[in-house]
């Protein structure tokens, strides 16, 4: 099996994703002491390292020769929602994770982003990482890929950036979207949502008869778990959620009017299995859930990695 170190893992939606594309995880690095309550919860076997990531390259030497390093980086620099200094915002860290894959030197790599990372006005950033992986060896890419397209009933755009040693980058294709459509909403959450023996349930089915939009919010100078600011909302009730707060629990039998999302059932918007179980109370563990990346992207374009490292290389014979 391949092997794999992950950067600012969150709450595992990269890692899950890699563990269904058949890598082990040699360690995951995380420093919010939430995300790794909820790791070492759910996978009490993996090495979870709760640290700043710019403190791991010291120690970042004894995982030389991994098969994969992955990471989700800090969005804040790069999203259309702040400021986007970019590489002038203190919690960038990509040039970090540069040092240490020179340290690691692992065969591949894998980082998600927003979209806003494909900006023009990061143009001249992207060519300096790109040239920064050309002199260690790797042909490196981004890609705008949309959670919805590999099964995630969300409207959810991210960037995935690879990089490949030049010698195997001819084994690599990215994932082809499927074929299917995702549930909508309704079909996705309707289980869930009558846990409680809601009336109602059947015609709200209906109703939510699209994907989800974006999920939203988790920042942590937010005052309190909710599905966003008032655009945000707004697309929400059109699907007949109520996006202002997150509930504790499934409507209960009489309820009237618009429900409100659980903690799971945004987890499950985010393809997140109903295994998985966010540790902590309501506002953490729904930061951990808006700031993950969907475990079946991360499946996906870690599948199409584990092939373009295991495939055998032709040489011709004279």
């Amino acid at each position: 099996m391949l092997t794999s170190l992950e950067l600012c893992a969150g709450a595992g939606g990269q890692a899950l994703g890699l563990e269904k594309a058949e890598f082990r995880h040699q360690a995951l690095v995380e420093i919010d002491k939430h995300c790794c309550n909820t790791l070492r919860h759910n996978r009490p076997k993996w090495n979870v390292l709760e640290e700043d990531m710019r403190l791991f390259k010291e120690d970042a030497a004894q995982y030389q020769g991994t098969d994969l390093l992955a990471g989700g980086l800090p969005c804040p620099p790069f999203s259309k929602a702040g400021k986007q200094l970019g590489q002038q915002d203190e919690r960038n860290l990509f040039d970090d994770a540069i040092d240490i894959i020179d340290v690691v030197r692992p065969r591949a790599i894998m980082i998600e982003n927003v979209r806003g990372f494909l900006d023009a006005v990061f143009e001249d950033y992207r060519l300096h990482l790109k040239k920064q992986l050309k002199k260690l060896g790797y042909h490196s890419e981004p890609k705008l890929l949309n959670a919805s397209d590999y099964g995630v009933p969300q409207l959810r755009p991210r960037v995935v950036i690879i990089a490949i040693e030049e010698s195997r980058i001819e084994h690599f294709d990215w994932p082809q979207p499927s074929k299917r459509k995702p549930k909508t909403v309704g079909q996705t959450l309707k289980r869930m949502m009558s846990e409680n023996g809601w009336h109602g349930v059947d015609a709200w089915v209906k109703h939510a008869n699209e994907i989800a939009p974006t999920i939203v919010g988790g920042s942590k100078k937010h005052g309190g778990p909710d599905l966003g600011p008032t655009r945000a909302r707004k697309a929400w009730a059109s699907l007949g959620v109520e996006g202002r707060t997150i509930a504790p629990e499934a409507p209960g039998r009489d309820h009237v009017g618009m429900p409100r999302l659980t903690v799971p059932m945004v987890a499950k918007l985010q393809g997140f299995p109903d295994s998985w179980h966010f540790t902590g109370a309501k506002t953490n563990a729904y930061r951990q859930v808006g700031n993950a990346f969907p475990p079946p992207v991360a499946a996906a374009v870690g599948k199409q990695l584990h092939s373009a490292l295991t495939t055998r290389t032709l040489y011709a014979v004279a």
